[in-house]
């Protein structure tokens, strides 16, 4: 990349997601991206693979074929296509189609491209046409189709001016197999050209050395492989029968043993016998008496007489003479007959050719076949320049067609918060639990996956999906952004569409639990109270067991325990007295004061487990899960509450739906919920119109209490001179004197 520091691009960018991101708006902006800081792109790198985008594409960017589409080589592509283009925009505008008039000719490599472009028009029989297609220019079989020469190295047997070549190429094809050329068609290469001759070489010297030393090498002649496969089949056993009868020899009191037992033929007879009597074939070859030598025919281990019967007919017919027997003396001169054989043998080269006979390998050597070859190679690989031209028409129609969208899902994430088109690692809609889930991405190992995922702060699951009629499998991560996850959990089912619309059955496997929304957070203390409630009963339940008849011996009472839980009683006393003496304190400010003390112990008891999800809520990043799928994110690319609430959907009943609120199967509900709060409320209102004076002043004074104001004014007025000076007055006055 270059240093932004030289940038003459004017750039304009938006802000989503929290960060500022660039616009790619024009030609210009894709042409010029290597003047852009890389700290600005929100990705420097993205896998080829589970992507909502043209694999063949991708596989044209990732010019060193790892797998991985990195900012170099996105610059390197944006750069290309814009030399090709008179417009640059065009690359913008896309399209599955380029007019031929808007590659820009006034370069080689353009005028190439034009010219190339005509030719498949014209192949394809539509010489007088504007404008070509990606149909048209990926269509390699058909551009090729009546092509014998068309640069990629690898000529078919049309290739071949004569016959003779025509057989040459067929033979080469046969030995070593074949490599599509750009028609589709089986033909070779130079490699396996090379290969080719290089084995019919190995295998005429390696023929010639037998040839120059033919009595010795070849004792037998053309039957001298065959005379030594037969010895090397049965060699085994024979040396095994004239072991047992040197044994047998040495002390004939082991004959009986090596003949083996009785009780080994018991065995073996109380079985079916096959014909080759395949359960003897662990037997000595013939029965071993001290001197005596093998018999070649007569008396033989019924599983070996084939073997046998080919060593007497191949070996020892044409090396020794036609015997019916063989002492081990001719046995040892038999091998060391074919020992030149053997040694020449395993040197053998040039096997990949052999099944062409050493006659026409030969012939193939003789001949000029090896220039001739070599040439029509030469001549197709001088084609290449033009055939590549023509590859390069496919590639800038589908550089039209992509390469921007490929930039706003890479340099930007305009796909993914611009909302009007799901970006290209958005995989399809999983519909569960009365949500649809639209953050979908296709992962390979869930576990693997989730160690990085879950630092994004996002709630998780990964699905496994199938398509029952198909057998299709992937495997799915989806985020929550809306609801709650009550009804969350591993083996919960689904249905997921894919991108094509495609549905598969999703089924739940792993979850990522993090906070959905502040209103479920506000719950979380309740509900997790009541699992504690319910996990601590259900164990209880598990481990009671059935009581015995047996009673239980008494335990002796220890003082220290009686102490102990003296003092524990005694503390859990004084802390409920003072609870219990503050809440009348409380009571006697009235309902309100209750009130507030209710809102504030939920406050309490809620409130860090709101504070802490509104935090984590807002700091929701989508780079950690993008990261574990191969991505390289740039950028802290957050999921506010708000566009949350966009990737999730809610069922919702349409606009204008009628809806029947009666329900058969509801429970019966009682009145004295309702009423018990409609009297609270009365007596709520009561009490503030209480406090406020109302109730007194409305009652002329039989009820409520006095407002505060006008009961400070009546004891201002009973504090005056006057009335203080009446007091003793009336104080001194004799009884009913004085007395209104």
């Amino acid at each position: 990349m270059l240093n932004p520091a030289t940038a003459s691009h004017r750039w304009r960018f938006f802000r989503a997601g929290g960060f500022d991101q660039v616009k790619l708006e024009t030609g210009a902006d894709l042409v010029n991206l290597d003047q852009l800081d890389p700290k600005l792109w929100v990705a420097l790198a993205c896998p080829t693979t589970g992507l909502e985008f043209d694999p063949k594409t991708l596989a044209l960017i990732d010019t060193d074929k790892d797998g991985r589409i990195r900012a170099p080589e996105l610059i390197a592509a944006a750069r290309w296509a814009g030399s090709m283009l008179k417009d640059p925009d065009l690359l913008v505008r896309g399209g599955d189609s380029i007019p031929l008039s808007a590659i820009d000719d006034s370069t080689p490599e353009g005028r190439r491209l034009v010219a190339s472009a005509r030719q498949i028009l014209i192949n394809l029989g539509r010489k007088d046409a504007a404008a070509i297609s990606l149909a048209d220019a990926s269509d390699a079989n058909r551009i090729f189709a009546d092509t014998t020469f068309n640069g990629d190295g690898v000529i078919i047997a049309e290739s071949a001016a004569d016959e003779a070549t025509r057989a040459l190429i067929n033979d080469i094809a046969a030995c070593l197999g074949t490599v599509p050329d750009r028609s589709g068609k089986p033909g070779i290469d130079q490699a396996r050209a090379n290969a080719f001759f290089a084995e019919c070489a190995a295998l005429g010297g390696w023929r010639k050395l037998a040839e120059a030393d033919a009595g010795t090498i070849l004792p037998a002649g053309p039957g001298t492989a065959a005379a030594a496969a037969a010895v090397r089949a049965i060699r085994g056993k024979v040396d095994d029968y004239f072991g047992r009868c040197r044994l047998a020899a040495f002390d004939p009191r082991t004959t009986a043993l090596l003949n083996r037992g009785e009780e080994d033929y018991l065995a073996v007879a109380a079985k079916d016998l096959s014909f080759t009597a395949a359960e003897v074939a662990g037997f000595p070859l013939a029965w071993i008496v001290v001197g005596q030598p093998l018999p070649l025919q007569g008396t033989i281990n019924p599983a070996h007489a084939a073997a046998v019967a080919e060593l007497r007919i191949s070996a020892v017919k044409p090396l020794l003479g036609d015997k019916t027997e063989l002492i081990e003396a001719d046995w040892v001169a038999l091998q060391a007959r074919l020992d030149a054989f053997e040694r020449w043998n395993a040197g053998k080269a040039g096997e990949v050719v052999e099944r062409l006979g050493i006659q026409r390998v030969r012939e193939i050597l003789a001949s000029k076949a090896r220039e001739t070859v070599d040439g029509l190679i030469a001549k197709d690989k001088a084609l290449e320049p033009e055939a590549a031209s023509i590859a390069n028409v496919e590639k800038i129609v589908r550089f039209v067609r992509d390469l921007h969208t490929l930039c706003i899902n890479f340099v930007n994430f305009r796909n993914f918060y611009g909302g009007g088109h799901p970006a290209v690692f958005q995989c399809g809609t999983l519909y569960l639990d009365q949500r649809s889930c639209s953050l979908c991405l296709i992962v390979e190992d869930s576990a693997r996956h989730a160690t990085m995922a879950g630092l994004a702060g996002a709630y998780l699951a990964y699905c496994d999906c199938v398509r029952k009629g198909t057998g299709e499998k992937m495997s799915i991560l989806a985020v929550f952004s809306q609801g709650d996850d009550d009804n969350l959990m591993v083996g919960r089912n689904g249905i997921f569409f894919d991108r094509k619309g495609l549905d598969y059955d999703a089924t739940i496997t792993r979850i990522v639990s993090n906070p959905i929304g502040v209103r479920q957070a506000f719950w979380l203390p309740y509900k997790k109270f009541v699992r504690m409630v319910e996990e601590i009963v259900s164990k209880r339940a598990a481990v009671a067991e059935p009581a015995t008849a047996k009673a239980a011996e008494p335990r002796k009472i220890d003082v220290g325990t009686v102490a102990a839980l003296g003092v524990a009683f005694g503390s859990i006393a004084t802390f409920l007295g003072l609870l219990i003496g503050h809440l009348i304190g409380i009571v006697t400010y009235g309902p309100l004061a209750i009130l507030g003390l209710i809102i504030g112990v939920m406050a309490l008891i809620s409130g860090p487990s709101m504070i802490l999800a509104y935090i984590k809520l807002h700091k929701r990043n989508l780079g950690p899960i993008l990261d574990a799928n191969g991505w390289a994110v740039n950028a802290k690319a957050k999921i506010n509450v708000p566009f949350g609430a966009a990737l999730t959907g809610i069922a919702k009943l349409p606009a204008g739906s009628d809806r029947d609120l009666i329900d058969p199967f509801a429970e019966k509900k009682s009145p004295w919920p309702k009423l018990a709060v409609f009297a609270l409320a009365l007596y709520l209102v009561y009490v503030l119109l209480n406090h406020l004076g109302f109730v007194y002043q409305w009652t002329n004074g039989r009820m409520g209490i006095q407002k505060r104001t006008e009961a400070r004014n009546g004891a201002q007025n009973a504090a005056s001179p006057a009335a203080v000076a009446a007091a003793p007055a009336a104080t001194n006055a004799p009884p009913g004197k004085g007395s209104p």
